[in-house]
């Protein structure tokens, strides 16, 4: 089983979007019981709560589920857990890798680092923009980027 773990900031917004879409992409393209995707925030802010309400809308607009959602805390145990901790900016990234060591078996990147040619490496925090429109865009274009590394290097 390939485990993925999406990260942002509060977790309410970039990661569970991030979370719900995956699942989805996983649903559609055969691959349940094979890959299994979660989402934490480096920031303790609002755990226990569901994804914000521009999230869980443009969800809604594209018929993906995120009924269950809670917004957690990444953990030193995570990195044993995941083989892919998938961050959606670079101060994502940094917080990650502050919180301890991670083996070799540990993919940390931001989303959009998968995508060549891409210009705009940080996927902006529509918590601070407003513009949810911009983040389901860029994390959709990540996920092809995505879903090829992992079928190229698990044999899926």
């Amino acid at each position: 089983m390939i485990k993925i773990l999406f990260v942002c900031l509060g977790n309410i917004c970039r990661s569970p979007m991030a979370e719900a879409m995956f699942r989805d992409l996983v649903k559609r393209e055969g691959l349940e019981g094979k890959i299994d995707v979660d989402s934490a925030g480096t920031g303790d802010w609002h755990v226990g709560k569901p994804p914000h309400e521009g999230t869980r809308k443009i969800l809604q607009q594209y018929k993906i589920d995120s009924e269950g959602l809670q917004a957690r805390q990444i953990s030193t145990e995570d990195f044993g857990d995941f083989q892919y901790i998938i961050g959606m900016d670079a101060n994502n990234i940094d917080n990650i890798k502050r919180l301890g060591t991670f083996g070799d078996h540990i993919v940390v990147k931001r989303l959009m680092d998968l995508v060549e040619n891409q210009e705009k490496k940080d996927i902006p925090d529509p918590y601070f923009t407003g513009d949810f429109d911009e983040t389901y865009d860029l994390v959709k274009k990540g996920f092809q980027a995505l879903l090829k590394d992992i079928k190229e290097n698990n044999q899926l």
